[in-house]
């Protein structure tokens, strides 16, 4: 086998330079579509860029997804499905929520840009591919309890003695140390502990869910910040004594995620014993923020809390008294009375239509939008013009609509270079990649420790 062919990163022999590179050329940042095999790491700025993942559902491949979009060449570790069970097997998101022809429309998102390979992780031989593929990695991404890897030795100690450069990203519900780190953590779980159900609710009422895994997706995100750092840590200590630079665990926890936004909670607290409630619709301790009900059934949301903008407001609804109050003139007056303004405000928009109220606050240059449903940003132009609107061709030939790529890029901007994988639809690929022969591939094959599509 050639080496060219081999998989290997070449982030890992990148060597620190002061010479000027020539900026790439101008790309139009429109998101692509491509079914064509093999590497998914051609175009973007992390192309090269070698990742394993280990995880299922949300938080890990979430994480693994955002560098797929950017070019890293991702291989998603799957458990083989049973022969005599079609459709069994794979990451169980899989067959969540909506299906089109037996597989989930969100795994087209959540997948797309990256490879599969089926193995039986509960297998020594498996074990011993993923130990060969870290070997050769830039990244790992992995989202089981703590202490699953290490049981299948798998742990850092162990990919690190082997790959000092390597990155490895572990996501849990509650970290890798302290008290709870045994416990099983799904995000809606880290919500709760977070402190973020605690507000998410009208006063005296049940705490609510936001519609979304945003727990999850937190801590992905998170996860994404600490593997560029790393990085980043890794290429600034290129040297003798390390000439890949040296790799670190990111080790980010689910409820951590959560608390990181939570503003100034915690220091209220301790200062005051202060305890934020739930405010249902409105921001507590900043005013006018609110969702406000307009003519028929519908809520137009405004943000009057700037000092100016609150003064453009009153003019607009008519209330100019209250704009011109002193006792108003700063957001700490206004909170005092928050439920006087909040019911001019209300009276104004109970009025008018959605469309009615938007148009006169967009002419005071006041932030205020409509809530939208899916419906509604399917056609809306703003989403359209700005790309987040994309449309992906699957295998069979159909057009689906799916989110656009984020953040833009000016020169390297995101891109989707192939659809979501079949279960195991690059095993074979892979193995080989990594020296395995075609004899080797089918013995495991028929041993159960690996599958194909």
């Amino acid at each position: 086998m050639s080496r060219s062919k081999r998989w290997t990163s070449p982030w890992r022999n990148a060597r620190r330079s002061t010479r000027p590179r020539r900026p790439p050329a101008r790309r139009k940042p429109s998101v692509q579509t491509s079914q064509a095999p093999g590497p998914a790491s051609k175009g973007g700025p992390l192309a090269g860029l070698k990742v394993v993942e280990l995880g299922q559902l949300i938080a890990g491949p979430f994480a693994a997804r955002t560098l797929a979009d950017f070019g890293a060449d991702v291989v998603k570790i799957e458990p083989p499905g049973d022969p005599a069970r079609p459709g069994s097997g794979g990451d169980p998101l899989r067959q969540w929520r909506i299906l089109k022809d037996g597989t989930s429309l969100w795994w087209q998102v959540q997948a797309r840009n990256k490879r599969s390979v089926a193995l039986d992780l509960k297998q020594p031989q498996a074990q011993d591919i993923v130990r060969k593929l870290a070997a050769e990695a830039d990244v790992l991404i992995e989202n089981f309890r703590p202490g699953v890897m290490e049981g299948w030795g798998l742990g850092p100690e162990t990919l690190q003695a082997r790959n000092p450069a390597l990155v490895m990203l572990r996501i849990s519900g509650y970290g890798q140390t302290g008290p709870y780190r045994d416990k099983p953590g799904f995000g809606v779980v880290a919500e709760a502990m977070g402190g973020l159900r605690h507000l998410t609710a009208e006063p005296g009422r049940v705490p609510v869910r936001v519609g979304v895994s945003i727990g999850d997706t937190l801590a992905s995100l998170h996860g994404v910040i600490g593997i560029l750092m790393a990085l980043q840590h890794r290429h600034a200590t290129v040297g003798p004594a390390a000439p890949r630079g040296l790799g670190q665990v990111i080790d980010v926890a689910l409820y951590e995620a959560v608390f990181n936004c939570m503003e100034s909670l915690l220091p209220e607290y301790d200062a005051f014993g202060a305890v934020r409630g739930p405010a249902g619709s409105a921001l507590p301790g900043i005013a006018p923020t609110n969702a406000y009900r307009c003519k028929g059934d519908g809520y137009a949301l405004i943000a009057g809390n700037g000092d100016s903008i609150y003064r453009r407001l009153m003019d607009a609804i008519g209330r100019p008294d209250l704009g011109a109050d002193p006792a108003l003139a700063d957001n700490a007056g206004r909170v005092k009375r928050v439920e006087e303004i909040d019911a001019a405000i209300g009276g104004w928009t109970a009025q008018r239509s959605v469309a009615e109220v938007l148009a006169v606050l967009d002419a005071a240059h006041v932030p205020a939008g409509r809530i939208y449903t899916i419906a509604d940003i399917a056609v809306d132009p703003h989403y359209q013009a700005r790309g987040m609107l994309a449309r992906m061709t699957l295998d069979d030939g159909s057009t689906l609509a799916v989110p656009g790529i984020v953040p833009k890029l000016s020169l390297t901007p995101g891109s989707q270079r192939r659809n979501a994988p079949a279960l195991g639809q690059d095993t074979d690929a892979v193995l080989r990649e990594i020296g395995l022969s075609a004899r080797q591939i089918q013995a495991l094959k028929e041993r159960g420790i690996v599958g194909t599509s």
